[in-house]
């Protein structure tokens, strides 16, 4: 039986290139990485994403845990390439979007090379940082989101939820027809939670685009935590009621559920009107981080040219976790804002091993709370009070005058 070949690396009898990876690399740390580089702190920071002690942050993590990245020489004593170099190669795909043959001739890195440099470093990002930086909010966290959510005039929310479509343009034509949805073409959906800040705390990606949001959120795992008793204690009063479960803001396609605030899509008074607008406003959390997310990691942006689902869910989460760090790192930095056309350390938290799980009963009863329609109406007339106290009543803090 014929064996396979393997996709790429050396072949007898096939065309070499002499690529200089030594003069690549002296250019390339020339450019970014010598004491007096050519390029200053803010044209690294537009190129790579993130501040240069960041990156040589991951560079060093992940080196340290993948030996890919590590420097080796081949059978004849050549030097292969160095960690610096396979991971500029991997944000040069991930931060633009580039095909691996662009990046060839700029990085002097076969196209193969470069396409295996981007799904060891995503698959590594994932190893190495997914614990940390893409994990449910702790109690202090949650505490922090609810303070700064109560001042916008929504106590108790802990973020909002929505979903995105990423283009698959390599899927296969058999499987087409369940990928298309209302996009048209082959897509797969990426459900997110984000908070004001544009961190994104729950990442949910695979679907078949021909779902709708509804179906996401039925197989999402978004609420478990909360259904097996895992999730931080949340109290909050509204509008005089007390309630125990934190929420989401989400858009009108989504059921009423206890743990979703959505707005009203046809306000008959004042006070519905207020409170709509004001839910509507604060609920551009999700869409700017969506907006952010695939500016800064413009392969988000593009067509995804790669054929295997898995690899594209390994680069969907890289990026987020990687959004997330920048996000942690910059933050409370002053740093320089840039334009949309350049972009269209905590410790590790504990793991819990505990198998203890509620038993079947115990799981549909938590279900059924956190899927109450009576509870989801309730909340939302006691919001419609509270919004209409702080921003539209005229003893309220926030209330508008006659001359604005």
């Amino acid at each position: 039986m014929e064996r396979k070949r393997r996709w790429g690396g050396s072949v007898f009898g096939h065309k070499t290139y002499k690529r200089d990876r030594e003069g690549a690399e002296r250019l390339l740390m020339q450019k970014y990485f010598d004491e007096e580089p050519i390029f200053d702190e803010d044209q690294f920071r537009r190129r790579f994403r993130m501040r240069k002690p960041l990156f040589r942050r991951i560079v060093d993590d992940i080196t340290a845990a993948n030996s890919f990245f590590k420097q080796k020489r081949n059978a004849v004593g050549v030097k292969g390439f160095s960690p610096i170099h396979k991971c500029t190669a991997a944000m040069r795909v991930l931060a633009y979007g580039h095909a691996a043959d662009l990046v060839d001739d700029v990085l002097l890195m076969g196209e193969s090379t470069v396409l295996l440099c981007v799904k060891e470093f995503v698959k590594t990002v994932n190893l190495v940082y997914e614990p940390e930086f893409l994990r449910p909010p702790n109690q202090q966290e949650v505490e922090e989101m609810m303070r700064s959510n109560e001042a916008r005039g929504f106590p108790g929310m802990i973020g909002s939820i929505d979903c995105m479509h990423w283009e698959w343009a390599n899927c296969l034509t058999g499987w087409q027809g369940v990928y298309k949805g209302h996009k048209g073409k082959p897509t797969m959906i990426l459900e997110a939670v984000a908070s004001q800040d544009l961190r994104i705390w729950h990442a949910f990606f695979g679907l078949l685009g021909s779902h709708i949001d509804i179906n996401v959120l039925h197989r999402s795992p978004v609420f478990d935590d909360l259904a097996n008793g895992r999730a931080p204690e949340v109290e909050f009063t509204v509008n005089g009621n007390q309630y125990t479960m934190g929420y989401y803001l989400a858009d009108g396609i989504y059921p009423d559920w206890a743990t979703l605030v959505k707005s009203i899509s046809a306000p008959a008074s004042n006070k519905q009107k207020i409170y709509a607008q004001r839910q509507e406003s604060c609920r551009k959390n999700v869409e700017r981080t969506f907006g952010v997310l695939r500016a800064k990691w413009k392969i988000l942006h593009s067509p995804a040219r790669l054929w295997k689902a898995r690899d594209l869910n390994s680069i969907v989460r890289a990026c987020i976790i990687l959004h997330n760090m920048i996000i942690e790192d910059e933050k409370g930095a002053d740093v320089v804002l840039l334009d949309n056309s350049d972009w269209p350390g905590v410790p590790n938290p504990p793991i819990n091993h505990n198998k203890d799980v509620p038993a079947i009963a115990q799981l549909i009863d938590a279900y059924n709370i956190i899927k109450s329609k009576e509870t989801s109406t309730l909340l939302c007339n006691d919001h419609v009070e509270h919004i209409w106290g702080l921003y539209g009543s005229s003893s309220g803090p926030f209330a508008r005058t006659r001359g604005n």
